[in-house]
């Protein structure tokens, strides 16, 4: 085995450093920042002696004795090896692939263990999260805002938990979009195990990280780590459906300690699940009924994606016979439910199903009132 005596010749890189560092029990970013500063580097942590460790701010007698103790006994190029095994690799803030954006937050993940790649439009991204047991009204908003902001070219970032995470994910896959999902532990322990498919299908169209070493199963202190990442890696966190005690909120707050735009989908008032998204509204988060209610507030803070520069850019859409004659039925930009049932011969339950088909196609959308308004114009005839 390779250990701390063989590395401490010199041979110990920063990035050898940083991955070791992330393996210890009670060593956090920023323990490591404080002895950085202390130190000099990094790999310095692995040389200096106990009363050199101490001499960092806010390090005590019992931090310096894990650093020691678990220096001698954690195996880097073992780690290494097996993060391969998974078709994985481990960044570290010292690799030019560490998302820049990471490095802004308070406590930056000291390495990632990632699979799929990295591209530059992943700046250009907002977290969607919620409840893990949705009401159907909260599945399909999900879904559909994941889905409109794919095929405005944003990428969707989740937890890929049960409920809303997994919804987000896959709404962005439905539109052929980027989506990053932040586990809450090892790669090895893919949670829920229902969702191993989905890691494998994020992973070949965006990015499955985490920060947690391999054979870290998740608990409950994983999770709101994991979710300093989500928030982290977004421009805004989406809340859609969310209970007072919702693990979303954690969220919310790191969001809002990070800088970042916090959005909230309004329920019913009389439904727990909606309680903690009333909530937010009530204090200030952005009302969300359309992808367009996100979008609108950074239209002049980043370039758009090139999929939202020109319609004739984004992705033609095929559409069938009934969403056809309601799309027709729309040709003056708007009109009202009533109307398109008369125009179009349809019966009621028809024309609800085919709106909700649109809206997920992001080819209408819903207005108060009742009335539908047309947003997009370039689709295909019928199939």
């Amino acid at each position: 085995m390779l250990k701390f005596e063989l590395y401490a010749e010199s041979i110990m890189t920063d990035r050898e450093a940083y991955i070791l560092l992330n393996m210890m029990e009670k060593i956090g970013p920023i323990t490591v920042r404080e002895l950085v500063d202390h130190l000099g580097s990094v790999s310095a942590i692995f040389t200096a002696r106990g009363h050199d460790l101490a001499g960092a701010r806010g390090t005590g007698r019992e931090t310096v004795d894990a650093i020691v103790r678990q220096r001698d006994e954690l195996d880097v190029a073992h780690e290494i090896a097996g993060a391969d095994s998974l078709g994985a690799r481990i960044i570290t803030p010292v690799d030019p692939e560490y998302p820049a954006v990471l490095n802004q937050i308070h406590d930056p993940p000291l390495a990632l263990y990632v699979q799929g790649e990295f591209e530059t439009r992943d700046q250009h991204a907002f977290a969607v999260v919620g409840t893990r047991r949705p009401s159907h009204y909260g599945r399909d908003t999900a879904e559909r805002l994941a889905y409109q902001l794919s095929m405005a070219g944003y990428v969707v970032v989740s937890g890929m938990a049960e409920g809303i995470d997994t919804v987000a994910h896959r709404g962005a896959l439905k539109a052929q979009g980027r989506t990053l999902a932040v586990l809450g532990g090892g790669l090895d322990h893919v949670y829920p195990a229902s969702n191993r498919g989905l890691a494998k299908e994020i992973a070949d169209h965006g990015v499955v990280m985490t920060e947690l070493p391999l054979g870290r199963r998740p608990d409950r202190t994983t999770f709101p780590m994991r979710n300093r990442i989500v928030s982290g890696l977004s421009a805004g966190v989406v809340v859609v459906e969310a209970g007072p005690r919702s693990g979303a909120l954690i969220t919310v707050r790191q969001a809002l300690e990070q800088g970042r735009s916090v959005f909230a989908v309004p329920g019913r008032i009389d439904s727990l699940r909606s309680q903690g998204c009333n909530e937010l509204i009530r204090g200030g988060a952005t009302l969300v009924t359309s992808a367009d209610d996100i979008l609108e507030d950074f239209e002049y803070l980043f370039a758009q994606p090139d999929r939202r520069c020109s319609e004739d850019a984004m992705p033609r859409i095929e559409l069938s016979d009934d969403e056809s004659a309601l799309v027709s039925a729309l040709d003056q930009g708007e009109s009202d439910v009533d109307s398109i049932i008369r125009a179009t011969g349809l019966n009621p339950a028809n024309v609800s199903s085919t709106l909700l088909s649109l809206e997920m196609k992001n080819v209408v959308r819903m207005l108060p009132g009742r009335t539908v308004e047309l947003v997009r114009a370039a689709v295909a005839g019928s199939r």
